[in-house]
């Protein structure tokens, strides 16, 4: 069990942020040890073949992610600024390591170094931009793909987490966030081996990073002054699956239309998605939507131009039921 002291001060300054960088890191230990992270197999199979002919997994980005629960160096995740994730941003901030701190960092890392890190560890500057081109193409074979998906995904949760802040507070808010975080008296307890991270001072804030592939686990870090906590985001379950069919129970009550609609709606999806899976006319499933939004079966907000729909959990008990 770590404890981080989170003070008023420091809940006052919680954010919230994406990360390309965290889904990489996250993503590369999937594929370390997918059985440990049995939802991602459908992509890990699907990726595997083109990293491995890459040869990214034996790089030094293969070799500086362990298998869970191995430590993570913290300077491969800086902490993101805001909910607007961008690689190559994300990748100047890691190529801007002073030398000292990926040696410092390296040095916690148990074992012998491969060869890769030896050569990261003996001239920094040159290391990281090695690691920067791999990560770069590790993005365009694995992630850009379906980075969409993954990203509505993302953005529904930290919608849904802002509501739940509004209503419950941020006791709500941060014990909601996964079994294994609870937050008592000023302290944030996670039960989890290395993942430690400082006290948070008032002057700071905690960041936490709503993350696909860090399923089913949390991982917390401190980097410079601004400790952050990545945590799986609600709606990984069907984010690799195939649309599922609305139970003829549930169709019978709400009607086809609409029950299809819900089964749909396993990911953030915008009319014009859900027109397409679902085979319904945008406008049929616009006034669809209303309905199901009036009954509190739906919430729907912006990304950038898209308005995206998702499943409240009024919705999820339904489907289960019925099915």
């Amino acid at each position: 069990m770590v404890a981080i002291g989170l003070s008023a001060g420091g809940v006052a300054r919680v954010r919230f942020a994406l990360s390309c960088l965290w889904e990489v890191m996250a993503g590369v230990r999937v594929l370390r040890d997918p059985g440990r992270h049995a939802i991602h197999l459908p992509w890990a199979n699907r990726v595997r073949p083109r990293l491995a002919e890459a040869g990214l997994l034996e790089g030094l980005l293969g070799q500086l992610v362990p298998p869970a629960p191995g430590y993570l160096p913290d300077f491969l995740t800086p902490p993101p600024t805001g909910l607007t994730p961008d690689l190559d941003q994300e990748l100047a901030v890691l190529r801007a390591t002073p030398p000292e701190t990926v040696r410092a960092q390296l040095d916690l890392c148990p074992g012998p170094r491969p060869a890769a890190v030896a050569a990261l560890y003996a001239d920094p500057d040159a290391g990281l931009r090695r690691l920067a081109e791999e990560i770069d193409t590790y993005w365009r074979l694995a992630v850009a793909r379906d980075w969409p998906r993954i990203r509505a995904v993302l953005d529904a949760e930290v919608f849904q987490r802002a509501r739940r802040l509004a209503e419950d507070g941020a006791a709500g808010l941060l014990n909601d966030l996964h079994e294994r975080v609870r937050w008592e008296g000023d302290a944030l307890l996670i039960s989890q081996r290395h993942c430690d991270a400082p006290d948070v001072p008032d002057g700071s804030g905690l960041v936490l990073v709503p993350s696909v592939f860090v399923w089913p686990s949390v991982l917390s870090i401190a980097a410079g002054d601004v400790p952050q906590l990545a945590y799986p985001a609600r709606g990984v379950g069907g984010l690799w699956e195939c649309p599922a069919e609305a139970p003829d129970a549930l169709g019978a009550v709400l009607g086809r239309g609409r029950a299809r609609l819900l089964a749909a709606l396993d990911a953030p999806r915008s009319t014009t998605e859900l027109a397409r899976r679902t085979g319904l006319s945008p406008a049929g499933v616009s006034q669809h939507l209303t309905a199901l939004r009036a009954a509190g079966l739906v919430v729907t907000h912006r990304q950038g131009r898209s308005l995206l729909s998702s499943r409240t959990a009024v919705a999820e008990a339904l489907l289960g039921a019925s099915a």
